[in-house]
């Protein structure tokens, strides 16, 4: 893999208030209006390092004419974990942003994670965005409203109407893109583990692995928004026989369900909260996780 990859960087030396980090799989539509918004919508200096995965639908040539984009170019698709973990050596920031290429970032979204960074004592924390998604999915975190669910189809108007009168509490668990961690955080942990490729509860891994390296802010900013297609490149996995859920990797390695994860230990979706204690599971609830692999 390290011998056919191809890097490019735009400003080597160039300093910024945060990286945003971007895998890509052959959706150069999406691609196209997620950096789009981006310009339109920063008001801080974003460096942008695209993860283009095969590339074979022009998203290569197309990247590599925007001379402001920084890019790793993979001849095949490695998924999420390996690239991004790749992709950090181009990090120009101390605050690492990962987003996905169906989403589009709305007004004010950095200067809300930069409030946020600022108000809090230590390094030690993960963030994430509030997603606005055309359909519910049974995200607590989310909000609930379509304003289309293809670039094509986006009322882009009546979105950031939306999205200016709309008021989100900040909120407990963050774990889902777009997610901010500072760069000594992720190098803590080691950013993904490599064996949930091509990506599947590498999230809530990367979660538990903060978690017990001492993270206790887990914080969802509810300012700071994106509207989200909705796991475009995810759907097409599956539809593959490479598909690896991760489900089952994550019982055995934690001994909880994420589902468990998530709600007993994160308490996501409820008040944001400093998680203030350490959180033991029960011997009945890890019994039931591992149980759980056999259904």
């Amino acid at each position: 893999m390290l011998d056919q990859l191809r890097k490019y960087q735009s400003k080597p030396e160039s300093l910024c208030d945060l990286s945003v980090l971007i895998p890509s799989w052959n959706n150069l539509n999406y691609l196209k209006y997620c950096l789009q918004f981006i310009q339109k919508n920063s008001t801080q200096k974003i460096q942008v390092i695209i993860a283009i995965n095969e590339g074979i639908d022009g998203t290569t040539e197309w990247v590599a004419q925007q001379q402001w984009i920084d890019y790793i170019h993979f001849p095949i698709n490695y998924g999420i974990c390996y690239t991004m973990n790749l992709c950090r050596s181009m990090v120009q920031s101390d605050l690492i942003v990962y987003l996905n290429d169906d989403m589009l970032v709305l007004p004010q979204w950095d200067t809300e994670i930069l409030k946020t960074v600022g108000s809090l004592p230590t390094k030690m924390y993960y963030l994430s965005g509030t997603m606005i998604e055309p359909t519910d999915t049974g995200n607590p975190c989310a909000i609930v409203q379509d304003f289309g669910n293809e670039p094509k189809m986006l009322q882009e108007d009546n979105l950031l109407k939306f999205h200016q009168q709309i008021h989100k509490q900040d909120w407990n668990g963050a774990s889902w893109p777009p997610c901010i961690i500072h760069k000594d955080c992720w190098d803590l942990v080691g950013g993904f583990s490599v064996e949930f490729s091509p990506g599947f509860y590498s999230d809530p891994d990367l979660s538990k692995k903060l978690y017990d390296a001492g993270v206790r802010i887990f914080k969802g900013i509810g300012a700071c928004r994106v509207y989200h297609f909705g796991s475009k490149s995810t759907k097409r996995i599956q539809k593959t026989k490479r598909k690896n859920t991760g489900r089952s990797l994550f019982i055995s390695k934690w001994s909880m369900s994420a589902n468990y994860f998530y709600k007993k230990v994160l308490l996501m979706g409820q008040q944001y909260s400093v998680l203030k204690q350490n959180f033991e599971i029960s011997f009945f609830d890890k019994v039931k996780s591992i149980l759980s692999k056999l259904f």
